[in-house]
């Protein structure tokens, strides 16, 4: 089969196209034909080493082993099984949960020997994969492109608003809403929880397309007085944050935030470090989350939400797999809105 993998910390030439054999599925796996798989800055960054390199790469202690298929937002066909797996999985089209964990139901992700697809597993980024039959999912649409985009984009935007628990008349604030995990914030934010929506872009270009999405107001980063701005036009502070960008917004933030609120973080593309007033913090009573994916219940109840319609696909552009270099070039690209994918 031709895939894409990793040959080690560094820029897109770390990524080579190379012919291997088709993994076999062993016990309670099956073999499933890649029709989409779409990019993540997970994958990016663990390629950049920005994780750490050596043991602090990956989710496992070992840290992540080269050469490594990366990616981990799959929709496909099961077209074999290993013993173990029913005979009616093989033809089904899925979507795959993206890791492994030895958690409790509801504390999978927390778990300490969660391993993930694309870091600790040979991923998507190639014509086959083998996965767990159990974490194989029918897809919530038709489409394969379109399924493959919501697996860790979607869990963690989903799992990032039930933390803050929004309810309807309430304010998220979201940054980097046009990116794959900020879109969804949007989203779902708005569409299933009902709240008013104040996406946070770089581009306005983009504003009438995340007003589509669910956005109430769309306003630039680049504003001189943003906290001013986003505080008039919401008439006042906000209840929550919704953030991926890291340290660029992190002081407007708790500038926004009412007393009471709460900052949710999943991403650092604009700062992985930043300065804290712990006097903020308490004299405003801001509780902080620290969040990545979900929980496989989560999973499930966002597939739901989609095959309904209430969440859709965000897609910016897609590339064939060989084109993997470019694609993880474009991704660093500002102004785009949603997801690339890889079509093998």
């Amino acid at each position: 089969m031709k895939a894409v993998q990793v040959t080690g910390y560094g820029d897109i030439d770390k990524l080579e196209v190379v012919e291997k054999p088709i993994p076999q599925p062993k016990e309670n796996e099956v073999l499933v034909k890649v029709k989409a798989c779409a990019i993540n800055n997970t994958e990016i960054w663990m390629r950049e080493g920005a994780y750490g390199t050596g043991s602090k790469s990956g989710w496992r202690p070992e840290g992540v082993q080269f050469p490594r298929i990366p990616g981990s937002d799959i929709a496909g066909t099961v077209i074999d099984k290993g013993n173990g797996v029913k005979d009616d999985m093989v033809g089904k089209d899925v979507v795959l949960f993206p890791f492994t964990s030895s958690g409790e139901e509801g504390t999978e992700h927390v778990s300490e020997d969660m391993s993930f697809i694309g870091s600790e597993y040979d991923g998507g980024y190639a014509e086959y994969v083998v996965w767990p039959s159990e974490l194989c999912f029918d897809m919530p649409l038709s489409n394969y492109t379109e399924s493959a985009v919501f697996s860790v984009s979607g869990m963690t935007a989903w799992h990032m608003v039930e933390q803050i628990q929004p309810h309807p008349g309430s304010t998220v604030m979201v940054t980097g809403a046009n990116g794959g995990v900020g879109s969804l914030n949007v989203q779902i934010a708005s569409k299933v929880f009902g709240a008013n929506v104040i996406a946070i872009v770089g581009d306005m270009a983009l504003e009438e397309k995340l007003k589509d999405l669910g956005a109430t107001h769309v306003l630039s980063y680049k504003l001189d007085q943003l906290a001013d701005e986003i505080m008039n036009i919401n008439g006042g502070p906000v209840d929550s944050v919704l953030d991926v960008v890291g340290d660029a917004l992190f002081f407007t933030s708790l500038q926004v935030l009412k007393k009471g609120g709460k900052f949710c973080t999943s991403g650092s593309a604009g700062g992985q470090k930043t300065e804290l007033d712990f006097r903020t913090m308490y004299l405003k009573h801001i509780t902080l989350y620290g969040s990545v994916l979900g929980t496989r219940a989560e999973f499930k109840q966002m597939l739901k939400e989609i095959s309904k319609g209430r969440i859709k696909p965000v897609i910016d552009r897609t590339f064939p797999l060989e084109k993997a270099r470019e694609a993880q070039a474009y991704f660093k690209e500002s102004g785009k809105l949603g997801k690339i994918v890889l079509l093998p």
